[in-house]
């Protein structure tokens, strides 16, 4: 999706879109940071980035990127797990953060269809609905298990030590394989596949 001329053409819907993408990256980051913070580590707190404001997160090539392709991201809360006494039960818990905070607001965007019932074509509505379905998709995305995905740091949690030698080989080009296997649509069926699991857990959930 071309953000930039969605601006151009219809500001409104670009707001509606726009502001929950970029508000839904920045709580997935944000949560990262929290975590780390709740079990002992304060880099993200002593960096500032335990806020709300996208002045501290928005990285300038992902932004480009989100408004060009509408595919993007923010920058990275910085973590240093070292801090954590438990290593691997650190590294699983805040890489899981994110995906389990994207979930969350796609839950809530859900509920609050179902508690106030908006009229289909009112600006809640769409809102809502937007919000939903980005939080969705990030959280599916985000659980592919391909560096520097959460999905691989989550999974490296669980794995033996002699495969995360592996995993960090292939994170300097990670970046470069998802945009690879996403342009060839190798990846489509992995991210319906949790995108189907996500919205099952949702909807087991809403009362």
């Amino acid at each position: 999706m071309n953000l930039l001329k969605l601006l151009i053409d219809n500001p409104l819907a670009f707001l509606l879109i726009a502001l929950p993408l970029l508000y839904s990256v920045i709580i997935h980051e944000l949560a990262h940071g929290w975590v780390a913070f709740r079990l002992g580590d304060p880099t993200a707190k002593m960096m500032g980035r335990l806020s709300l404001n996208p002045l501290k997160h928005l990285d300038p090539v992902g932004t480009i990127m989100l408004f060009l392709f509408g595919f993007g991201w923010a920058k990275p809360v910085p973590i240093n797990l070292d801090n954590v006494p438990n290593l691997r039960k650190g590294l699983i818990l805040v890489s899981a953060a994110g995906i389990i905070a994207n979930t969350a607001l796609a839950f809530l965007a859900f509920l609050l269809v179902d508690l106030f019932s908006p009229a289909p074509s009112s600006m809640l509505r769409v809102l809502l609905y937007y919000l939903a379905q980005i939080n969705v998709i990030l959280a599916a995305f985000n659980l592919i298990p391909i560096p520097p995905l959460d999905g691989s740091k989550i999974l490296m949690g669980f794995l033996p030590d002699r495969y995360h030698y592996a995993f960090s080989r292939l994170e300097p080009y990670g970046f470069f394989i998802i945009i690879a296997l996403l342009y060839t649509g190798v990846l489509n069926p992995v991210i319906v596949l949790f995108r189907r699991f996500i919205l099952l857990l949702i909807s087991v959930l809403l009362p």
